[in-house]
């Protein structure tokens, strides 16, 4: 009996340490740093080496998990019996599968998990790169940016967003959210 306890226990425990929290205070980067710590390390290493902004990246991780490690859309229901979910993504970034895929493939690695912060941040900043490339957005400005990691290279040359008022809104929130960061992170005493 004390063995199965023990055993409860500590896998229990590992299960924990494999899963991440939230920060208390999402709205707050100095805090969200302050309280994770890591996550600064990796944010500078990302930017180190791509130059995507940090306020930037983590306004669209904010808005897309909540910084929830294994986020994911609810499941769809008929009467009682599950059917799926509305889409692929899944993590902190929300990266569906098929543009993951092209991101491991091109610039992230075959360890590369979307329930991994840093790999997250990474990926974000790939795509919001790629964008520029493809659709000749530039990398700071967010509200463009957000629509296109949304709706896709291709639902944005369509403008699948024109008509899409609640979309238009939640940009405009990221591009609030990174402005607030990146005064935030301008007063940081990390």
């Amino acid at each position: 009996m004390i063995k199965q306890f023990f055993l409860f226990f500590f896998i229990s425990l590992a299960l924990c340490a494999c899963s991440t929290t939230p920060p208390k205070k999402p709205k707050d980067l100095c805090e969200i740093f302050k309280e994770k710590s890591s996550w600064y390390d990796d944010a500078q290493d990302v930017y180190a080496k791509r130059g995507v902004p940090i306020n930037i990246v983590m306004s669209f991780m904010y808005h897309e998990s909540g910084y929830v490690d294994d986020a994911q859309p609810p499941m769809r229901w008929f009467l009682f019996i599950p059917y799926g979910r509305g889409s692929s993504a899944y993590g902190y970034a929300q990266a569906q599968d098929p543009v993951w895929d092209d991101y491991v493939s091109e610039a992230g690695g075959f360890f590369s998990s979307r329930d991994d912060f840093a790999d997250s941040l990474d990926f974000i900043s790939w795509y919001i790169l790629k964008t520029n490339k493809v659709n000749k957005v530039k990398i700071t400005d967010v509200y463009n940016q957000y629509l296109n990691y949304h709706e896709g290279w291709g639902g944005y040359r369509k403008k699948t967003h024109a008509k899409n008022k609640s979309l238009q809104q939640l940009a405009r929130k990221v591009e609030t959210t990174a402005g607030n960061y990146a005064k935030q992170l301008r007063n940081c005493n990390l």
